[in-house]
């Protein structure tokens, strides 16, 4: 058997991850320039973040069950080709109009399902007894390439002059344009990587788990209420991401990716060092309290109106997201191996899908509350057709109408933040009750794939 380079293979997994995030990040930058060059609403807006989530389960679905099949090797490549695609038709989309900017989007969606599929699975099965703290450090990768997408927004919009408010349109929509395309470099470097790499068979195939066995594995109670779990810490993580950029700037006047690049900070860190929390505080633990700090950031955001509060919120919600999804995907491999690479890609496919929809849920929240917010003159100008169109409202001059726009928008945007606190409550008192169960039965326990247990 060739000789397997864990080193190259882990390096590999962690640029993919970084490949998936800097579009995200970049969308998130940029949202309020594609609103312009398209004409979109903000629940429009919403709809072309969640255009990432519609391919991902898809692909992450089909990947996790190809994994044993086609190999990582070929995924990876896969996803890599998507990725470059995705990217390209992104860039040319003005010439064709909004649709094919959501087609874009999505085929960057498959690519990330499917670059995730293999990777999960890959690094459970390099490092068989460090899980949850090698995957929590492949998802450093997601918070790296957020700031890495961050900073590079920030140095491209001031070297353009995008964010002047006098910026002429063909100058915004070069700006976004460069921003989009820095994401070919770590695609294609992820995808040298994996060229001439022998990637192992999954921990499953190599113990002879039949996909009968499984697919038993997703029913299990206990796998079902982590993935109902799932669907409200990803709404609480990635809904609100997706909306930094636009929404801290209604609220506090500051362009919401620096917001996000300082959140990411803390999600590096704490994800670098998520084995050591698991260990330390139980993966159950760690749960608890990173639910009860996301939550709670995010409502004191939803009332954060000056920039020293709306930091200090966003460190706070940076803190309690870093861990939710990465812990999840540990105890998730930990608790029912035999589920694979299958149950990994259900678990993520699931949380992408609803941090995805959660975007336009709460881009009709800002959009109805900004509209409620605004004097009925007002409203009557730059509501089109039931929706509040952005290209009218820059049209409205007078200062009054100016100042109105901004406290609606305001207030608007406030309601997206609030909403999304709402979300990890369940999961805490889940979680707890969990991590109760675990120590009344002698603490947790990592299950092999043979069945046996084993003490963290």
């Amino acid at each position: 058997m060739p000789e397997i380079n864990r080193k190259r293979l882990f390096l590999t997994t962690c640029i993919a991850m970084v490949t998936i995030a800097m579009p995200f990040a970049i969308r998130s930058d940029i949202l309020s320039a594609l609103g312009r060059e398209f004409d979109l609403s903000h629940e429009q807006q919403g709809l072309m973040q969640a255009a990432a989530s519609w391919g991902y389960p898809f692909s992450v679905l089909a990947g996790g069950l190809l994994c044993d099949i086609v190999g990582m090797r070929l995924l990876m490549l896969m996803a890599c080709g998507g990725h470059i695609a995705g990217i390209i038709f992104t860039i040319l989309s003005p010439a064709f109009g909004f649709p094919v900017l959501l087609f874009a989007t999505f085929i960057m969606g498959l690519a990330d399902g499917t670059a995730e599929s293999a990777m999960n699975p890959l690094v459970a099965t390099l490092y068989p007894r460090q899980k949850t703290g090698r995957l929590s450090l492949l998802h450093a990768g997601w918070p790296l390439g957020l700031i890495i997408a961050g900073l590079l927004c920030l140095f491209v919009t001031k070297i353009t002059g995008a964010g002047l408010p006098e910026a002429p349109a063909a100058v915004v929509s070069i700006s976004w344009r460069i921003k989009m395309s820095l994401v070919l470099f770590p695609a294609i470097l992820y995808g040298i990587l994996s060229v001439g790499q022998f990637f192992p068979g999954t921990e499953c195939r190599e113990s002879g788990v039949s996909m009968m066995e499984m697919l038993k594995e997703g029913f299990r109670p206990g796998f079902i209420i982590l993935l109902l779990c799932m669907i409200l810490t990803s709404a609480a993580e990635v809904g609100p991401d997706q909306w930094f950029g636009s929404a801290l700037k209604d609220t506090v006047g500051i362009g919401g990716i620096a917001f996000l690049v300082f959140t990411s900070c803390f999600m590096l860190v704490l994800r670098y060092n998520g084995g050591k929390l698991a260990d330390a505080l139980t993966p159950f633990g760690l749960l608890v309290g990173s639910c009860f700090m996301a939550g709670l950031g995010l409502w004191w955001l939803s009332h954060a109106f000056t920039p020293l509060a709306a930091l200090a919120a966003a460190a706070l919600f940076g803190i309690g997201k870093s861990c939710l999804w990465p812990t999840i995907l540990g105890v998730t491999s930990e608790r029912y191996p035999r589920g694979g690479s299958f149950l990994l890609a259900i678990m993520s496919a699931i949380g992408i899908l609803a941090g995805g929809m959660s975007g336009p849920v709460l881009g009709r929240v800002y959009d109805r509350y900004t509209i409620v917010n605004l004097p009925a003159t007002v409203a009557q100008a730059v509501v089109v057709d039931g929706r509040y169109s952005p290209v009218a409202s820059a049209k409205l001059s007078a200062p009054a109408d100016r100042a109105a726009i901004r406290e609606a928008e305001k207030q608007g945007a406030a309601m997206t933040f609030r909403l999304s606190a709402a979300a990890p409550v369940l999961p805490l008192f889940v979680f707890l009750v969990m991590g109760i169960r675990h120590r009344m039965r002698g603490g947790y326990r990592i299950v092999n794939i043979g069945g046996k247990r084993g003490n963290r």
